[in-house]
């Protein structure tokens, strides 16, 4: 009998005394313990997260991610080295809501393993009717609202002040300035959506990652997958979000960094088929920010680059 990898590493953290026979429910922070060392040592799972750390913890962290630019968390899966390092840990943050699909399992049983997405109230999360495919019963891309990314500041701030107790005064100073950072992010991105006629604001990408953006900023919203990429387009969603696209007249539709771009091309195919142009707006960056030291790299720098992106090819501006 074959055992899944997934099962495989929960196995190994077991044997290793790292991992509890069963998940506990109340908030880990509660039960972090603190360190005789620093730097705190944090591991992170996607890149945006450790930008979040990195923000709030400073000088005082040294943060190691696991996901890097490009990498999609809901396929990525966990190797030995992974392992290790959150072994090695003192801390650990994902983003929480089953983002990390094949690591969820993992990272919810790991007693320092923090779920910042867990400072969001779930009234705030979106959950149509009917739910979402597979595991999902909230959308985890909360992070296209600014405002309920802010809020993961302090959950960070707090589990970084219960390790390091030393270090409070200094993380609450740098969650106080980077919430103020992000307060600057979001009018910046009210006003730039502003610039669209309210008829053109259909933002149209490769999955359906960016409803938080749509609600908070007023854009319609379609992604030709679903919101897991585990999921694939078909020939009909393909000719269906075609059809979409003609009797909307929309100019432009956006690729991700982190999902191939063959699906949207073919998109782009089929409407010119049916006699109308279409063109590819840019890349967006969707569940992973761009590359390290770039200003893409880093959460706000992300979400400025999708936005001037985004505006720009709804309004068939070039670049």
């Amino acid at each position: 009998m074959r055992i899944p990898k997934g099962s495989l590493l929960l196995l190994a953290l077991w044997m290793l005394g790292f991992l509890p026979q069963a998940s506990a429910k109340p908030d880990k922070i509660a039960q972090l313990q603190p360190v005789r060392q620093t730097p705190v040592q944090v591991v992170t799972t996607v890149n945006f997260i450790t930008d979040l750390v990195q923000q709030v913890g400073g000088n005082r962290v040294r943060v190691r991610g696991l996901m890097g630019a490009g990498v999609d968390p809901h396929l990525y899966k966990a190797s030995a080295g992974d392992v290790r390092r959150l072994q090695q840990a003192h801390l650990i943050f994902y983003a929480g809501l089953d983002l990390e699909g094949k690591m969820v399992e993992l990272l919810e049983r790991l007693p320092k393993a923090i779920a910042v997405t867990d400072a969001i109230p779930r009234e705030r999360l979106i959950r149509p009717p009917g739910g979402f495919q597979g595991q999902y019963t909230y959308d985890p891309h909360v992070w296209f609202d600014v405002t309920l990314w802010q809020l993961t500041v302090d959950r960070v701030r707090e589990a970084l002040s219960r390790v390091d107790p030393a270090g409070s005064a200094y993380y609450r100073a740098s969650a106080a300035a980077y919430r103020q950072r992000l307060t600057q992010l979001d009018a910046f991105i009210r006003q730039q959506i502003a610039l669209v006629p309210p008829q053109q604001r259909v933002l149209i990408t490769a999955h359906d990652a960016f409803a938080y953006l749509g609600r908070r900023y007023g854009l319609e919203v379609r992604g030709l997958q679903g919101i897991s990429t585990v999921t694939e387009a078909g020939a009909r969603d393909v000719q269906e979000l075609a059809e979409f696209i003609v009797q909307r007249r929309i100019r432009a539709i956006f690729v991700e960094s982190s999902v191939p771009r063959r699906p949207i091309e073919a998109v782009v195919a089929a409407v010119k088929a049916r006699g109308w142009s279409v063109v590819i707006g840019g890349e967006l960056f969707s569940d992973a920010a761009g590359n390290l030291g770039t200003p893409q790299g880093t959460y706000v720098g992300m979400m400025e680059h999708n936005i001037r992106t985004i505006v720009n090819g709804l309004l068939g501006r070039q670049l």
